[in-house]
């Protein structure tokens, strides 16, 4: 971002530099709260809600049935892309991403509160299914504000993919805490934890929410919007105006996100159903494994977002792809061994190839869109992707296993996964430099 930016936010260099480290802590806290939500749901639909919610089916199908209310939260989230991006755009980045916070956080407060079967029947998986839209909306609005939130305050265009990392930090360190509170309670409660004990890690949100309403208050508009803003070029419905103007940067985001977000949920959600019901691993045991991977995923995802500042997105992208769809044909034969340790080494190194893809990913798709549209263009993109990709992906697993008896589909359900994110990433337009002279120009 150019002096002009700053000027136009009335703020000396040390005042901006001040304002950037907040806005990259509070994208970042809000975003690893957001996350420890959404995440939470998918580590119990694996380990607890199918006997609770379905227990007159078997254990399989009671599993398909969870991961179904699981998909619904991602059905949500485009909803919510199209609801939040337009008021992104429309009232800015920061008012928005505090709607989102609170939304999400309650309806995660509300889903450890939820009857189970033996309390009201087939209810309790009703309202599950209503909260986990909900919590969806929340999170489906809370990705594109905060990274333009951590984006839009950068000096200049050559480190945001550094910067832009910094809110994709949010979702290995959400799953961290998702799988260290389900870990630390299963072994609190004991043989209660599917009576109780599972509830305590979703009402613990509270506290989180609180903590992360509180950083964002605190945090200014950025400039980039108030420029925006200033020259009135505020769209009157921006959600509209990018499908009109750029369909095919919305279509080509969300399509490469294939390889980055189904083999996502896949090492970090259908791991559970398959290690303890196919390997028959001990489930603290694969919570520990699952912890790891989360925290080699968090500390690679931010320097892979900044290699893309020195090799470009694209290629970074690219690269990470191709691990991932090399590295599902390695995956499940080490898994199928039965050795625990490589069983763990698997589970603890599956989600680098993801996290090189999710590190420059933000940037990546957030650079596509023009200023004025881009909260409602980063958010379709990224979120169209879950009804393809994330939410189906732990059931097409489960499907595909079921079916063949075989780990092998799933293998090349990734790969082909990956085959479409590199073509797709190929075909996005350089929209970078077009974007950024809006920035600094206006249109």
């Amino acid at each position: 971002m150019t002096s002009t930016n700053v000027a136009m936010a009335g703020l000396s260099d040390a005042e901006h530099r001040a304002q950037l480290r907040r806005a990259l802590i509070a994208s970042t806290v809000g975003t690893t709260i957001e996350w420890y939500d959404f995440l939470l749901y998918g580590t119990a639909s694996a380990l607890v809600f199918g006997p609770l919610f379905f227990p007159k089916q078997d254990p399989l199908a009671g599993v398909l049935a969870s991961f179904g209310i699981f998909f619904i939260g991602f059905v949500g989230r485009p909803i919510g892309a199209a609801i939040f991006g337009h008021w992104g755009d429309r009232i800015g980045r920061k008012a928005t991403l505090i709607a989102t916070l609170l939304i999400t956080g309650i309806a995660t407060i509300a889903v450890g509160l939820v009857p189970t079967y033996s309390s009201i029947g087939i209810w309790g998986a009703v309202l599950l299914t209503i909260i986990r839209l909900v919590q969806g909306i929340g999170v489906g609005g809370e990705w594109g504000g905060s990274v333009l939130l951590a984006m839009e305050w950068a000096r200049t265009t050559k480190n945001r993919g550094l910067l832009s990392a910094w809110p994709q930090f949010g979702a290995p360190a959400g799953l961290f805490l998702a799988n260290c509170a389900v870990l630390g309670f299963s072994y609190w409660s004991g043989d209660q934890f599917s009576v109780w004990g599972w509830r305590i890690p979703f009402l613990l949100s509270f506290v989180m929410v609180v903590v992360g309403l509180w950083i964002r208050l605190g945090i200014a508009e950025t400039p980039v919007f108030q420029k925006v803003l200033a020259e009135e070029r505020i769209e009157r419905v921006p959600v509209l105006e990018v499908l009109k103007r750029q369909p095919k940067q919305v279509l080509l985001t969300c399509l490469l996100r294939l390889p980055e977000q189904a083999p996502g949920y896949i090492v970090g959600t259908f791991i559970f159903t398959y290690a303890t019901t196919v390997l028959h691993q001990d489930r603290n045991f694969i919570l520990i494994a699952v912890i790891s991977q989360t925290v080699l995923g968090f500390l690679w995802v931010v320097c892979a977002g900044a290699l893309s500042d020195k090799v470009g997105r694209k290629n970074m992208f690219i690269y990470g792809a191709i691990f991932m769809g090399v590295f599902g044909f390695i995956y499940y034969p080490m898994l199928n061994t039965g050795i625990p340790w490589l069983i763990f080494f698997a589970i603890a190194v599956s989600l680098l190839p993801v996290m090189t893809e999710y590190g420059p990913e933000a940037a990546l798709i957030a650079e596509s869109f023009s200023p004025r549209l881009r909260y409602s263009g980063t958010s379709l993109g990224y979120q169209l992707a879950s009804i393809i990709a994330g939410g189906p992906s732990p059931f097409i697993a489960t499907w595909l296993f079921a079916k063949y008896h075989s780990s092998l589909p799933i293998s090349i359900y990734i790969a082909l996964c990956a085959i479409i994110g590199i073509v797709s990433t190929a075909l996005l337009t350089d929209y970078t430099g077009k974007a950024i002279s809006e920035e600094y120009a206006g249109v």
